[in-house]
């Protein structure tokens, strides 16, 4: 489809890819084309929808500084995908035992790994690479410790975990009726802790500094500032531990499978197609001449020839897609169907009766405790997909038959 509404109330252009978008999400793009700071145009994409100060599904160029609010507290939140070389053939007709096993190997909600059992492991040497690291963020910044209880063992033990919301780890079928094992998760409490201590700092700076901001959470460290450099290597850190937890899921959920399909089929792989990307985070790139900071709020980058991961919602497709690399979307593209509904509303407007019927053919929870998400709260992926057909070509469909839900 390509671009559908641009923008011109701000200060640079705010280019959208679709025409589904409310006045909140609105108001707050252009709030975010306010700023000084934001070099080009902003671009938002298919998916977009209100967050808090700036618009979920939005992609923000900007010089010399960064918005820790537009990164938000879910630090490097992302995809995981392998596919297998095993058919939909050898899966037993119930996944019911895969599921209970996954979710027994793999902690979700807020549970975690037990440290009885994690530290001093494998597990805890994984962890330890990052650790001088975080030793070095939290010398200078110790009021960090005091946001979560037990620090330096709870990021340990959260290594491989889910968390909650619209967290998943699914089993799926592509075209071929290959297997695919997918996950979604990020940092943690730890990014969490990061993301909240390093966001109130920014808008204590704005208003020691005097800074007029249209939404305080739009509050931004300019590069050569003293907090810049400190955020950039906790946000830096926070990324890479996204991506370590989201390998050591994946590592446990393969063992899962290793284990129960074992008498089913004789030996198995995990083949080349292995992507392991953020949807939640900030990097330096070059755009339109300029060396800038990137932060992708729920978006992907989608650069020339670049695999990436685009989920729908628990009962519907999910997509592998190949980039494009449009420049106007700063060669982005959307990370996921993107909610239509708020938790609150969806809880409301829905009943469990209505999760089975959506969810059908689906092994996963069915009860209250999910139901906000529900496939009908997000919007449609294919319209979705079909409104970036110029930032994404379709490498592979995907389809779940078992999800696992914080």
């Amino acid at each position: 489809m390509g671009i559908q509404i641009t923008l011109n109330k701000g200060r640079v252009p705010v280019k959208v890819w679709t025409q589904e978008i409310e006045h909140e999400a609105i108001q707050q793009l252009v709030n975010v084309s306010q700023l000084p700071i934001v070099h080009g145009h902003i671009a938002a994409m298919p998916d977009v929808h209100a967050g808090i100060g700036a618009t979920v599904g939005s992609v923000i160029p900007t010089l010399s500084a960064i918005i820790p609010a537009a990164v938000g507290v879910d630090i490097g939140c992302g995809m995981n995908a392998v596919r297998l070389s095993m058919q939909a053939s050898v899966l037993p007709d119930s996944l019911h035992r895969i599921r209970s096993a996954i979710e027994a190997a793999v902690p979700v909600g807020f549970s975690q790994h037990a440290a009885s059992k994690v530290l001093g492991s494998r597990h805890a040497r994984t962890a330890r690479t990052l650790d001088q690291r975080l030793d070095a963020i939290v010398g200078k910044h110790p009021g960090l410790m005091k946001m979560q209880k037990r620090f330096n063992e709870t990021w340990v033990c959260q290594l491989g975990t889910l968390g909650g919301g619209n967290h998943f780890i699914e089993l799926c079928l592509d075209e071929a009726q290959n297997v695919w094992v997918m996950l979604h998760s990020g940092s943690r409490g730890i990014g969490n802790c990061m993301g909240r201590y390093f966001i109130e700092a920014a808008k204590k700076d704005m208003r020691r500094h005097h800074v007029n901001l249209p939404d305080a959470d739009l509050a931004y460290f300019a590069e050569g500032s003293a907090w810049f450099e400190d955020y950039v290597e906790a946000v830096d850190w926070a990324q890479d531990y996204a991506l370590l937890n989201r390998a050591e899921m994946m590592r446990l959920v393969l063992e899962v499978l290793e284990r129960e399909l074992s008498p089913r089929i004789n030996a198995w792989q995990v083949l080349g197609e292995a992507i392991n990307c953020h949807h939640n985070y900030v990097q330096r790139e070059t755009h339109f001449g300029e060396n800038v900071f990137v932060t992708r709020k729920g978006a992907i980058s989608a650069r020339e020839g670049e695999l990436g991961i685009i989920p729908g919602s628990m009962g519907a497709k999910s997509y592998i897609v190949r980039g494009l690399g449009n420049a106007d979307s700063l060669c982005s593209c959307s990370h996921g169907a993107g909610r239509r509904m708020s938790r609150t509303a969806a809880k409301r407007k829905f009943n469990r009766e209505d999760l089975e019927a959506q969810t059908q053919g689906v092994e996963c929870r069915k009860d209250g405790g999910v139901l906000d998400e529900i496939p009908a709260a997000y919007k449609d992926i294919d319209t979705v997909m079909a409104n970036q057909s110029d930032l994404v070509e379709v490498i592979h469909t995907l389809k779940q038959v078992l999800c696992v839900k914080g």
